[in-house]
């Protein structure tokens, strides 16, 4: 192998500290993400943004421009899964850095409703960009043992930059004035900067390479995130179960025609693993986050009659909690698995809706003496339902459509399931504020029982990821696993089937003393010429 072009890379970075600079890219990325959520929360009830924009007491207006960064998100999402897989993973998350950096800029220099809707607009777009792609990256770069946890803690990060622009917001709205608003939209830029800072030395995801007839390149990377040598038996099959899966893939490869036709291989399971991937993300959406994220501010002046100080505190005190939640998932989804900590959160989430539909009840009751002390009891579950979020439904949706999805669809699912999340995250964004205004206590109702009802559905239908390889998802489908994984023990079990195990085992002792030098070339080889095929198949990703 040719190693003149691998002198020391990313500035001599081997093994753990190679994988931490990757994690930090991708959690920047979603700190910039979580950032993004929070930022509006305190822009849209502060006086001087109102007053420029003539939006006092136009709440279906102020919604619209709160919640068609979401749309941009989309059209974004929709633009990763059509060049995304084109360009590579770092080139598309530093397109989708240059769009936020411009949305950035539209933003915080606003002085009517166009300018800021182009605003934010825009930085949707590079947004919803980056969050489809990041996650994949990520996944795609990380050890079995280290995945799920990276992810989800790149989600704590997302809530890091959530609670740092709420206190941001808080602490600014003693100044008033313009720069109450305009500086927290300004300082989007600090995290784009540590992006462009970051992921241009980086290394491209190695399957990625693999899928693209770059064996040789993909071959070192995966040596030096693990910090071995290229004819290491471990790197030598991991080698082999990707080229394996990619020719797999190839060879059953499914067309965006074929898809919305229903016209798959039966051996991939693809609509399927779909459809999973982009649920997880509806879940998630549907059950009530952004009604928190975005406007619980607005909640605890309009539900429980709180001053516009006290509950910029409140919110800012929650998304604290909000963090520590989050950051303690991290080990959590890997020692009980993505299922159970799934069901936990969602079950966390139901009760906390359903509790603070009975409270603010009693609070909006004509004549009740203690309406306001009732109301005010509502708050520690306002806590509560963050904290129950952040353990489960935080993260794992978006680790999950990158983790079920094979290769040559991890970043067309990635994006499905962006897509997703977004366009249910502005309807929720969109109907909260007029639901709050003209429904009062009765819209909580919505959220109660749509937690209710997904219990069930991610009880029965929704495999485990966790302790697997991606490779091993991808050889547990072409087995073809029940719909409903209760009683299947390989679709539910929390630790990696002995089988698959046993597989990578066996093609490690197999490398073992039997390498040679001209392996790598001639597997490589082989891929440049399927490389070509896949070439054909990815023309077709706009059919």
């Amino acid at each position: 192998m040719a190693t003149s072009r691998f002198k020391q890379p990313y500035f001599g970075l081997r093994g753990g500290w190679l994988t931490f600079w990757i994690t930090v890219a991708c959690s920047t990325d979603m700190s910039l993400f979580g950032y993004d959520q929070g930022v509006f929360s305190g822009v849209v009830i502060s006086d001087d943004y109102l007053a420029v924009h003539n939006l006092a007491g136009k709440t279906n207006l102020s919604s619209i421009i709160t919640s068609i960064y979401a749309i941009g998100c989309t059209l974004g999402a929709i633009v990763a899964f059509t060049v995304g897989e084109r360009m590579g993973r770092r080139k598309t998350i530093l397109v989708g850095t240059t769009i936020m950096a411009i949305g950035a800029i539209l933003q915080a220099s606003s002085f009517s409703v166009p300018h800021m809707m182009v605003g934010r607009i825009v930085s949707g777009i590079g947004n919803g960009v980056n969050t489809a792609t990041a996650p994949v990256w990520q996944t795609e770069t990380s050890s079995m043992k280290w995945r799920g946890k990276l992810v989800v803690l790149e989600m704590a990060m997302n809530i890091f930059g959530y609670m740092t622009v709420n206190w941001i917001n808080y602490g600014l709205s003693f100044a008033g004035g313009a720069i109450a608003w305009r500086l927290p939209l300004a300082l989007q830029m600090v995290f784009i900067l540590v992006l462009y800072a970051t992921v241009p030395w980086l290394p491209e995801s190695p399957r990625w390479l693999i899928a693209h007839g770059r064996l040789e390149d993909a071959v070192q990377i995966l040596a030096d995130i693990d910090d071995r040598a290229v004819d290491d038996p471990y790197i030598v099959a991991e080698r082999k179960e990707i080229v394996y899966s990619v020719q797999y893939e190839i060879e059953n490869a499914v067309r965006w025609r074929d898809l919305l036709r229903g016209r798959t291989h039966k051996g991939t399971k693809t609509i399927r693993r779909l459809v999973l991937g982009a649920a997880s993300q509806g879940l998630q959406q549907f059950g009530g986050i952004n009604v928190m994220s975005y406007y619980m501010p607005t909640l605890l002046i309009t539900s429980v009659g709180l001053t516009n100080s006290m509950a910029r505190l409140i919110t800012a005190c929650a998304a604290i909690a909000y963090l520590f939640a989050s950051i303690a998932a991290a080990p959590l989804v890997e020692r009980f698995g993505r299922r159970i900590m799934m069901v936990v959160s969602t079950t966390i989430q139901f009760f906390c809706f359903l509790l603070m539909t009975v409270l603010l009840y009693f609070n909006e009751k004509a004549g009740y003496a203690h309406a306001s002390a009732v109301a005010k009891a509502s708050v520690p579950f306002f806590f509560i339902y963050l904290m129950g979020f952040g353990l489960g439904m935080l993260g794992i949706p978006w680790l999950y459509p990158t983790e079920i999805n094979s290769l040559p669809m991890r970043t067309k699912g990635a994006a499905v399931a962006t897509a997703m999340d977004w366009l249910t995250n502005f309807i929720v964004v969109e109907i909260t504020p007029v639901g709050i205004t003209n429904l009062g206590w009765r819209f909580y109702i919505i959220f109660t029982v749509l937690n209710a009802a997904f219990l069930p559905i991610l009880y029965l239908f929704f495999p485990e990821t966790s302790d697997r390889t991606l490779e091993d998802l991808d050889a547990f489908y072409r087995e073809d696993p029940p719909l409903i994984v209760v009683g299947h023990h390989d679709s539910t079990c929390r630790r990696r089937p002995a089988r698959f195990a046993a597989m990578q085992d066996r093609d490690i002792h197999e490398a073992e003393g039997t390498l040679r030098d001209g392996d790598i070339h001639e597997v490589g080889g082989t891929m440049r010429r399927n490389s070509a095929k896949l070439s054909d198949e990815k023309e077709n990703l706009s059919a």
